[in-house]
Formats: structure tokens, sequence, C-alpha cells
């Protein structure tokens, strides 16, 4: 005979229930607390990161201010009595060397002499009176005035004075001149517009600037066209085998290889092809363009890989054929994930020393490459030669041109980002 099953007691049901109620409750409690603590550390390394880069702008600012800035003496030079020559010859070629054959030079130097005794021609910087004859030469009328009230270029020894360096005598004069109003600290606009120079009341950035743009239009030009096709090629036209899969392992471990190794490659061939071209801006540029080119395969391969299948369905049901598919359709939707590895890439390039070190762009250049053959540096390789210097001029300098490798590297991202929203397209 079977014994009936007791019912349950209701009691213990309850107590069951409100236990596992307990536990899911608890449970759901711990998942809120860990999506929250999850979400305050993500908004804590945002703000982290923020605070990182704010700081880096505003100390790069900061002690770059003083970069852009030079000691100068104030002078009036006599133009009228001292310097005869042609209004009309400053037209011509070398006027320079006009002013100074009618004796622009002593001119400066007599007016220093007059103003600060004996010794005030020692206070101003060599070659000062060169930023006179820019003046002249900019304006022919000044020729006329009797005198030309000028802030000229003071020497080292003063300016490193004036900095709170030398010789306690030298500290002593410096004040003096600046309590007169003498000598005064004063934006150097000239710092944009020359080259290297061994004074650093006298360089300037624009040497470096341009050998910079130069390096990197070949850079883009060899990279860019190169890494697309071969990201097509492999993505859309070569089949799956070991020979590719050789090519795509050895893209990816060129993209991890030390810049340095490209350096040495460019040493190897590129000079030992063309020795005459050792520190131009075109073997830089093909020697960061071997650097840069598989960053722009693997991402041009990503962007590739994410347009829908159906895009190239619909394509071909309409009748187009498979070169008109790839450059008409699958290209322009690729195109703003292209850039973003082409950003990527030409940025690592703008920073690198190394490789461009290897090939001898680290020479001193008095003046900015003429084309894209003649010897250059670059603002990386710049920044690296003054920051060797003992002379504390050299070190603002040195933040100065730091600053302005930031702003170029911001506006060529800039330009980069806005040419990829413009060819963005959304499907």
């Amino acid at each position: 005979m079977t014994m009936p099953t007791p019912a349950p007691d209701s009691a213990a049901l309850e107590a069951l229930r409100a236990a596992r109620q307990a536990r899911m409750q608890a449970g759901l409690a711990r998942r809120y607390r860990a999506d929250s603590l999850f979400r305050w550390l993500g908004l804590g390394a945002v703000t982290f990161s923020g605070l990182v880069l704010v700081f880096l702008l505003v100390a790069m600012a900061s002690n770059g201010w003083a970069g852009f800035q030079r000691s100068e003496i104030k002078l009036a030079v006599p133009i009228s009595s001292a310097v005869q020559v042609d209004p009309q010859r400053l037209a011509q070629p070398d006027p320079l060397g006009a002013l100074e054959l009618a004796g622009l030079p002593g001119a400066v130097a007599g007016a220093a002499q007059r103003a600060y005794g004996p010794e005030g021609e020692d206070l101003l910087a060599t070659g000062a009176w060169r930023e006179v004859g820019a003046k002249l030469i900019a304006d022919p009328a000044l020729l006329s005035s009797q005198t030309l009230a000028v802030s000229l270029p003071a020497s080292d020894d003063l300016a490193n004075a004036q900095r709170g360096g030398g010789t306690p005598a030298a500290q002593a004069a410096a004040q003096k001149l600046v309590r007169e109003g003498h000598l005064v600290r004063a934006f150097d606009s000239g710092f944009l517009v020359r080259a290297d120079a061994t004074s650093p009341q006298s360089v300037g950035i624009w040497g470096a600037l341009k050998g910079s743009i130069m390096t990197m239009v070949v850079t883009l030009l060899l990279a860019f066209p190169v890494g697309v096709l071969s990201a097509l090629y492999l993505e859309e036209y070569a089949g799956r085998s070991r020979w590719t899969d050789l090519i795509e392992i050895s893209i990816n471990n060129l993209a991890a290889v030390p810049s340095i190794i490209f350096g040495l490659l460019g040493l190897a061939v590129f000079l030992a092809l063309f020795p005459n071209l050792r520190s131009a801006p075109l073997i830089g540029g093909m020697t960061l363009a071997l650097m840069t080119m598989p960053v722009i395969v693997i991402s041009g391969r990503n962007a590739i890989k994410a347009v829908p299948p159906s895009i190239r369905d619909a394509a071909l049901a309409m009748g187009a054929s498979p070169v008109q598919v790839v450059f008409h359709h699958v290209l322009p939707l690729a195109l703003p994930g292209i850039l973003t590895g082409t950003i990527i890439g030409m940025a690592r390039a703008l920073g690198e020393t190394a490789p461009l070190l290897m090939i001898g762009m680290r020479a001193f250049v008095a003046t900015p490459p003429s084309d894209f053959t003649s010897p250059a540096t670059v603002l990386p390789v710049q920044i690296f030669l003054w920051s060797d210097e003992i002379d504390r001029g050299f070190i603002e300098r040195t933040s100065a041109a730091i600053v302005v490798l930031l702003i170029f590297l911001l506006l060529m991202n800039g330009i980069a980002i806005y040419l990829r929203n413009r060819f963005e397209k959304r499907w």
C-alpha cells in the first residue's frame, strides 16, 4: 500500500523562496557595484589621461614661450649719412652684399660704440647688421632716414648674463642695461623663418620644418599608394595560400620592427644606390616610407574587410566588373579606415629620429633645403641636436621647437581627420 506524499509545509516554501530572492538580490547588487566600479575606473582613466595631456601641453607651452623670445639691444643707427647706396640696387640680386659694401656693418658698429662705449660692438650678436639690412631691403624708403631705431640681437654672453648665467660682473652689467631699458626680452618672429646657426640668438626652425614637410611629402607619396594597392590585392584578389600567409606574417612583423632597422636598410640600400643624396629629404622619405607602409597595409586590409559583402554582391548584380566593384564601391567605403591607419603611420614617421640619424640627417644645415635632393634636417633631429648643447639658450630653443613639432603634428592630423570625415559614408 502506497503511503500518501505529505503536503509541503507552506512556511518552508516561503523560507526557501525568500532565501532564493535574497541570493538574487545580492547577486544583482554585486553586478550593479561591479558596473559602477567599472564606470568610475573608466572615468578615472580618462580623467588621468586628460590631466597628463594638459600637464604636458602646459609644461611645453610655458617652457617653449621662453624659446620664442631673445635678448635684444635697442639702438639708433644712422642711415642717410653713413650708408650710401642707390635704392634701386636693393631690388637687384645680392642686396645684402650691396649694403655691406656701402658701409652698413660699420654704421651699426659705430652706433653701438657711441651708445654703449668702446665695448658696445661686443654687446651685439655676430651679423646683427643683417637684420638692419633686411629692414632696408623690405622698405628702401628708409634709406633717406637720418636714423633708424632698431632692436638687434644681443651677444650670447650678454643674453646668458640676462638669464642669470655668466660671471657676477656680466650679470650686473646686464641688469644695468635692463633697468635703463636698453636690454629687453622680445618675441623673436625670425625664429620661424631662419635656419640653424651656431648661436642660440640667431637660430631658427624653418630649415628643419621645411625638411620635415618635404620628407613627409615623399613618405606619403610612396607609402600611401603602394600600401593601399597592396591591401586591395591581398584582400580582394589574392587567394589563400602559403605564399599569401607568408606575406601576411611578414607585413605584421615589419610593423613591429624597431625603426632603427629601417635606418640601417636605408643606409645599406638607398645610400649605396644614391651616395650623393646623403641627408636629402628624398632618402629620408624613402626610408620612412618603408616603415610606414606596413601600418597602412594592415589598416587598409581591416578597413576593406569591414565593407559588407552585400555591397560587392549588389554591384556585381548591377553588372559592374570586379575592378569597378573595388574602385567604385569598396575603396571609397574603406577609405576612412585607410586614412586612419595613414594618420597613425605618418604621425609615427614624423616623430622618428633614429632612422634619419642613420642616413646622415643630423648634419649642420645653415640654409633651408631648396629641393628634395638638397641637404636637410628634420624637426626631431633638430630638437635632438639642440638638446645636446650646453648653452641654456639652446635648451629654451629646444622647448620652442617641441611646441612647433606638436603644432605641426596636430595640424597634419587635423587635415587627415577632415579628409577621413569628408570621405566617410554610412550604410
